[in-house]
């Protein structure tokens, strides 16, 4: 079903939330507040979360440019989310331009899941 302004509103709402929960359970601080970019062992992340059934996370072509890292905290059907990390110049490889026609059109770049499992590190799994 595709996303609607609202629930898309809802998702965006739930990825800030979850990433700044995220940030605190690994001892990252956060850029700013409201913020899912961090300082983590000096490098620059972006934490990106993903419910259970979605199968990529996005990042725009701006905050790529900023960040070192690219961490995906992929959520497991227990609730528990695993977070795997992409350097940047990974992620800029494997992504494809998004394929909303809305305001992230042409800036947002989309990694799948399976890309942080065959290319990316295990960061941690982690319950929020």
């Amino acid at each position: 079903m595709p996303q609607t302004k609202h629930s898309g509103a809802a998702a965006n709402r739930w990825g800030r939330d979850t990433a700044q929960k995220l940030m605190a359970l690994l001892g990252a601080v956060p850029s700013r507040r409201g913020s899912n970019e961090a300082t983590l062992a000096n490098e620059r992340i972006v934490i990106k979360c993903a419910a259970v059934n979605t199968d990529s996370v996005g990042v725009t072509y701006l905050m790529l440019d900023r960040v070192n890292r690219v961490f995906g905290a992929f959520q497991l059907d227990d609730g528990s989310f695993e977070v795997r990390s992409l350097s940047s110049a990974k992620y800029r490889a494997a992504m494809s331009p998004t394929r909303s026609q809305g305001p992230s059109a042409g800036r947002v770049g989309i990694v799948k899941k399976a890309v942080f499992y065959a290319d990316g590190s295990l960061v941690d799994r982690l319950r929020v």
